[in-house]
């Protein structure tokens, strides 16, 4: 659910994959919607991270995975320049905290740049090492009823631009659901590299500004990295069960682009 810029009348099928993202613009527009039917977290989530215009403007989220690489949606640094923004990691309010960090590159998944399902995704090189402690990816991908946590600073309301993000993080426990569900005939889905989440019946759901935030499973005492957040199904983001790249899916890319095996 890539939760910026939710572009609907893209008229190739295969470009249709990331028309409603929900990105929020960098620049020059109101943040649509955050986690809807969310909860302030109950613990710092320190690996969370904002991605923001330099003026503070929130656009994405993202996840430390090393103390110098973040792992986002494609879309989110899609004709990006990493000079145009900055992230803030370690701290669940957007404004304040933490600390920020200037990205020095991006690197996008080659076969994002073709639209395909399950490409939604991509690496943030940052100039200097976080202090943040990162997350560790997850060794299998959730199966159908897992419960996991959605995090992010994306709209609270379900359409676009009905409101400002939150300035804290909000936290949204759910479950993977059927595949079916996140499968139609004008929009392709790939089960083998996505997630379907539940959107617990209309009432909760990712939303705009929350493309590219993670989605953790328990890990003994912590957490374990399984999604980023990639596009809706709808304009409203509730109306239907929400998309996440599987992060277990590329942790084979991840480690070669990064150098490092970054799942335990």
């Amino acid at each position: 659910m890539p939760r910026g810029s939710l572009r609907r009348g893209i008229l190739a099928s295969a470009a249709m994959l990331f028309g409603l993202a929900l990105a929020t613009p960098v620049a020059g527009a109101t943040a649509t919607p955050l986690i809807i039917g969310g909860t302030q977290p109950t613990q710092e989530y320190g690996f969370v991270a904002s991605m923001q215009s330099t003026d503070g403007e929130h656009h994405c989220g993202a996840s430390l995975i090393d103390e110098q690489w973040l792992v986002t949606a494609a879309h989110c640094v899609d004709g990006k320049k990493p000079g145009d923004v900055r992230y803030r990691i370690g701290t669940t309010d957007r404004t304040s905290g933490g600390e920020l960090v200037e990205p020095d590159e991006f690197v996008t998944h080659p076969q994002s740049k073709q639209q395909q399902a399950g490409y939604d995704i991509a690496l943030v090189h940052l100039s200097k090492p976080a202090q943040a402690e990162p997350v560790e990816i997850a060794s299998s991908a959730p199966q159908t009823g897992t419960e996991l946590h959605l995090l992010g600073w994306g709209q609270t309301c379900a359409t676009p631009k009905c409101g400002e993000p939150p300035v804290q993080l909000k936290e949204l426990t759910t479950t993977t659901t059927e595949p079916a569900n996140c499968t139609g005939s004008d929009n392709p889905f790939d089960s083998s590299r996505e997630l379907c989440i539940d959107n617990q019946e209309g009432k909760a759901s990712a939303c705009y500004g929350d493309s590219g935030g993670p989605a953790v499973v328990r890990n003994g005492s912590g957490y374990a990295l399984v999604g980023a957040t990639s596009r809706g199904q709808a304009e409203n983001c509730t109306e239907k069960p929400g998309i996440y790249t599987s992060v277990v899916a590329h942790a084979d890319w991840i480690s070669q682009t990064t150098g490092g095996d970054r799942s335990r």
